[in-house]
């Protein structure tokens, strides 16, 4: 297996645990799959959150900043919901529970990494000026998984549901991908209205 998933900080871990063993450790329900799955529920397969900061029309790479860690929630051989962490000034801290679409291709895009010949360190990269979620599959496999910055060979898998235009579950590099990213956030010049003198 090419995928080296990076250990996740105990506290984070520990927190999910908790919020996985104890509804009334939380403030938000469980979503409707946990209230309704029957037998052991893991969190498995922990993976950074990144959020791609300052995409702009001026190029140059844009800063990254962890968010938290993401754990996928098994029953059994499938993922039936996710948990994720945050980082507060106490420490790491459940935040949340979620399902829906993301949970699913996360685990298909995981499948598909598993079958590259390269070693890569997964992460999740949040682009949230595109509403886009991608699987972030980093070349330095065994890099500080809190740390760094999209190489221009890392590759990105946009998860569905991708923004129009730009295809869910196709490995691009990030040399690629981050032009038209780009484009995507530049604000576009008004009708009639050219550039200053």
């Amino acid at each position: 297996m090419p995928l080296h998933v990076p250990p996740a900080p105990q506290p984070a871990l520990r927190s999910a645990l908790t919020a996985l063993g104890s509804p009334t450790a939380v403030r938000d329900p469980r979503t409707p799959a946990l209230r309704t799955v029957t037998g052991p529920l893991t969190p498995d397969l922990p993976l950074p959150v990144h959020v791609l900061d300052r995409v702009t029309s001026r190029g140059g790479t844009p800063r990254t900043r962890l968010a938290g860690w993401r754990f996928l929630i098994r029953s059994g051989d499938r993922a039936v919901a996710a948990a994720e962490t945050m980082l507060t000034p106490d420490g790491w801290a459940f935040s949340h529970f979620f399902e829906g679409p993301y949970v699913a291709s996360t685990e298909l895009a995981l499948r598909q990494a598993e079958a590259l010949t390269a070693p890569y360190q997964p992460r999740l990269l949040s682009v949230p000026e595109l509403y886009m979620l991608t699987l972030w599959l980093h070349g330095d496999a065994g890099a500080d998984a809190t740390k760094g910055r999209p190489a221009p060979s890392d590759l990105l898998v946009p998860l569905a549901p991708a923004p129009p235009g730009i295809a869910a579950h196709r490995a691009h590099r990030v040399a690629d991908l981050l032009p038209v990213l780009t484009l995507r956030v530049a604000p576009t010049p008004l009708m009639g209205m050219g550039t200053p003198a």
